[in-house]
């Protein structure tokens, strides 16, 4: 079976090739785990100017395609499909619901095409998102559940096949905990990590609630808070500042260095986030690979990603939060840990993810979709 992975969102900037896998690491992770599970993979990448290599088995096309300033996609979708039909795929695997254009010269190959949504808002996409998902033979969401409201709001047909996996994987991996406390200076019973941006969807102002009704059940517990983007930081500052219990258990770190976010997550014992929508949740894998139990958001792509392991709660319900961070708090820490790490292994891993990619590829070519 032979697979075209499809990038049509071209970087902003001028760079190598070499350095856009390198900024873009889940890329060449994905298609190296799917060429693993069988699959011939062939990236083909929308890009300031053409190159050609492989790498990890995989061969990796860059496709020149002319853009007005600021634009993320090319202006000749024809080059990325000629580059489609030169692969000899049996199936293409485009990634984002929103390219009419390019989905449209993409259909003439007469190939089977899987679409993944990458943190699409359903609703927003009109006339145009339908004219991109007409015709495709599949569509994956992190989670199965995410696909109905697109159905909903008319953008996509609700005969298509719909495929749950999520979008990527994490390199980061469990660590010994002291060790990763000392280095970080990451402390507390428990010690909880939040990650995420500084914003309204994220929901911080919730978790702070939460900490607060759960702090005098556990008088060991800090809060330690990892973002980058950050409008609602006077809010979250003013918040704390209000609160004693918060001023003393809450500490917010700021930007971190990805590779840092490794060391805080196997110093933490919980990870919460109170989001209320997301395409999917990266750093909820990266807590689950490092051994960090998820007290997170009960919305569709988290229910996907955290199955069994830790605890979903209702948005916006900093009480149900602060419950759920009692109850589990007085559990067996390291039992829930290696739960985490072993759900991670089985069911988020790169080969795991590489594997699923094959089934579904499997499925519909052999449906003749």
């Amino acid at each position: 079976m032979r697979v075209a992975q499809i990038g049509i969102v071209r970087p902003r900037t001028r760079i190598a090739p070499e350095q856009l896998l390198a900024d873009w690491p889940t890329l060449p992770a994905i298609a190296a785990a799917t060429q693993r599970a069988g699959a011939e993979v062939t990236v083909i990448q929308s890009f300031h100017r053409d190159a050609e290599f492989t790498l990890d088995g995989v061969r990796y096309r860059f496709v020149a395609e002319p853009a007005l300033p600021g634009r993320a996609t090319g202006l000749r979708p024809g080059r990325i499909a000629r580059a489609a039909a030169e692969s000899g795929a049996t199936i293409l695997h485009v990634n984002g619901l929103d390219f009419a254009r390019q989905m449209r010269a993409l259909r003439r190959l007469g190939l089977p095409i899987l679409v993944q949504d990458h943190c699409s808002r359903a609703g927003t996409g009109g006339a145009r998102r339908r004219r991109a998902l007409a015709g495709i033979a599949g569509i994956a969401f992190t989670g199965a559940a995410q696909a109905q409201p697109f159905v909903d709001a008319g953008e996509l047909a609700p005969d298509v096949p719909v495929f749950s996996v999520p979008e990527s994987s994490t390199g980061f991996a469990p660590g010994d905990r002291q060790a990763a406390r000392a280095r970080s200076g990451v402390h507390g019973d428990p010690a909880v990590l939040w990650i995420g941006r500084l914003i309204a969807r994220k929901d911080p102002l919730t978790i702070l609630d939460a900490v607060e009704i759960a702090a005098p059940a556990l008088p060991g517990l800090h809060l330690w808070c990892c973002f980058h983007d950050q409008p609602l930081l006077p809010a979250v500052m003013a918040r704390i500042a209000a609160s004693p219990l918060l001023t003393e258990r809450v500490h917010l770190l700021g930007r971190m260095p990805h590779a840092e976010i490794e060391t805080l997550l196997n110093a933490a014992d919980f990870f919460m986030l109170g989001s209320r929508h997301e395409g999917s949740g990266y750093a909820l894998i990266e807590a689950l690979a490092c051994g960090a139990t998820p007290i997170v958001s009960d919305i569709a792509p988290f229910r996907a990603i955290a199955g069994p392991v830790g605890a979903l709660v209702p948005v916006g319900d900093a009480r149900a939060f602060a419950q759920a961070l009692v109850d589990l708090a007085g559990e067996d820490r390291a039992a829930l840990r290696r739960e985490a790490i072993d759900h991670f292994r089985r069911e988020l891993s790169f080969d795991r993810v590489g594997a699923t990619l094959c089934a579904i590829y499997a499925e519909l070519v052999g449906a003749g979709r």
